[in-house]
């Protein structure tokens, strides 16, 4: 199909720190706007504040480390502060690597079936 590496993440937002996560998100897309092979990069929530999701999707399985590498020099620590990982689904065919460095969020993983994208 293609060598795109994509996830949905699912997240708790800390109760009472919905204006804290909402900075930081803000921060974390700023950053990933850097990132020319970061293709989406999307951030929904919910009504009252307590669950998001995260969609990103990634050129190929290079992209996908360098974003991880950012994310754990600037990011990792505060995210995981304000936020609990409730489920990560990981779509595409990520190299050993990227299994590797996704380990620590106990991803679900999903490999090409069929399909087209246009």
């Amino acid at each position: 199909m293609n060598e795109n590496v994509y996830w949905l993440l699912e997240l708790a937002v800390q109760h009472g720190r919905r204006d804290e996560f909402r900075l930081l998100m803000r921060e974390m897309v700023g950053a990933a706007l850097g990132e020319p092979e970061t293709l989406n990069y999307e951030w929904h929530i919910n009504a009252d504040g307590t669950a998001c999701h995260v969609y990103v999707r990634y050129r190929n399985c290079a992209a996908v480390m360098t974003h991880m590498r950012a994310f754990g020099n600037r990011f990792s620590d505060r995210f995981l502060d304000l936020a609990r990982i409730t489920r990560m689904v990981v779509y595409g065919a990520p190299d050993g690597e990227v299994m590797i460095a996704l380990a620590p969020y106990d991803p679900i993983y999903f490999e090409p079936l069929g399909g087209f994208r246009r």
